[in-house]
């Protein structure tokens, strides 16, 4: 049975994500802030975390940047507010997804699963691809340059792995998100954007590697080896 981690001060939102999660089969543990979410994190293996924003002694970010420190437990963040900035930031600490409250329990479950059913699909892959001084092991799912190791949060390293094995293929943005995502895109169109954006910034000279093409999506340009 996969287990879940219901973060959030309100009690109402708690008891509304478990009554759904243990109808779809789930586990569930709960916390009320962040400092209750790190230390359950750190202690328990979760397979998935949901966990609020604005919580009080620890927000939400900040308990994702510490869990993020010990663990890549897949987690999706709740906020009752839809700025850009917060959705960037989320993604830079390395959550996985982004749902604006008010949100539909069902919509919920799906993003759940749809991460869950990624997750457990890259345990099987078995290879590596190379370009240049780029490095990307599929098996460790560990990205490097020139030796070093990238850090890229689990919804680039996502993005990146389908591009560059789709490389010199143009891919819309119906695609890329039906295929990263693992569902039908409910959210802000910009949530890919944005991604690229910040898989571009953390890949430094091969971020130019990852075309757009307006009004089409992205392609990662296939670069043959010396």
């Amino acid at each position: 049975m996969k287990r879940l981690l219901i973060v959030d001060d309100e009690i109402r939102i708690r008891e509304m994500i478990v009554k759904y999660a243990k109808y779809e089969g789930f586990d569930c543990e709960e916390a009320s802030n962040g400092f209750e979410a790190v230390e359950k994190s750190l202690s328990k293996d979760y397979d998935c975390i949901i966990m609020d924003i604005m919580m009080p002694e620890l927000d939400g970010f900040s308990a994702c940047k510490e869990i993020r420190k010990k663990k890549n437990t897949p987690i999706i963040m709740l906020s009752a507010l839809g700025e850009e900035y917060d959705k960037v930031h989320g993604f830079d600490l390395g959550i996985d997804d982004y749902v604006v409250k008010p949100f539909s329990p069902k919509e919920l479950m799906m993003r759940i699963n749809a991460i869950l059913k990624r997750v457990q699909g890259s345990s099987i892959v078995h290879e590596q691809i190379q370009i240049k001084g780029l490095l990307i092991d599929f098996t460790g799912r560990i990205v490097t340059i020139d030796g070093q190791k990238v850090d890229l949060s689990p919804k680039e390293y996502e993005l990146l792995s389908y591009l560059i094995k789709n490389r010199g293929i143009a891919l819309t943005r119906e695609k890329l998100l039906q295929n990263v995502w693992g569902y039908d895109f409910f959210g802000d169109d910009r949530t890919l954007d944005t991604h690229i954006k910040l898989l571009r910034r953390n890949l430094g000279e091969y971020g130019q590697y990852i075309v757009t093409l307006r009004g089409v999506g992205y392609r990662f340009e296939k670069e043959e080896r010396d």
